[in-house]
């Protein structure tokens, strides 16, 4: 199955073939500034099943081995690899052609979440990062 997903101004789109590997809501404090939001939601898919469509996108390395992917006309931010997650892609689950279909399955960076948030689901709730959540979530098939 392939999904599919844009910016706003739709000159960078993006593709994956097969499943997801993981969603979530993050709560961190780069990815609320990075989407201005006081929350993202992100799903992850192998970096060997993704494609970018149309023009490619910016590239800001926001720390060491920490790339995010936005679109140079509107401004909007697509995905983000770093070395740490290795061969894999994290698209913002709100760029999909059809959001309706994402289903988290957890938070991360649960401790840093605003005060302000009311967010009422029984996901389990990670205090660290995708790294540190139990199992293998963090970590892509090998090639």
């Amino acid at each position: 199955m392939t999904k599919r997903g844009r910016c706003l101004c739709g000159k960078i789109g993006w593709e994956y073939d097969g499943e997801v590997a993981w969603a979530c809501y993050c709560h961190c404090d780069d990815c609320r500034r990075n989407c201005a939001a006081p929350v993202v939601a992100w799903l992850g898919v192998p970096a060997k099943n993704f494609r970018w469509l149309g023009e490619a996108p910016n590239m800001l390395e926001s720390s060491k081995g920490v790339r995010r992917y936005f679109c140079r006309t509107c401004g909007s931010p697509m995905g983000f690899e770093a070395d740490h997650y290795p061969g894999g892609m994290h698209l913002y689950a709100a760029s999909l052609e059809d959001p309706t279909e994402f289903e988290p399955t957890f938070h991360v960076n649960y401790q840093s979440k605003l005060p302000w948030l009311q967010m009422n689901d029984d996901l389990p709730k990670y205090e660290g990062t995708l790294l540190h959540a139990p199992g293998e979530l963090g970590i892509y098939e090998s090639e």
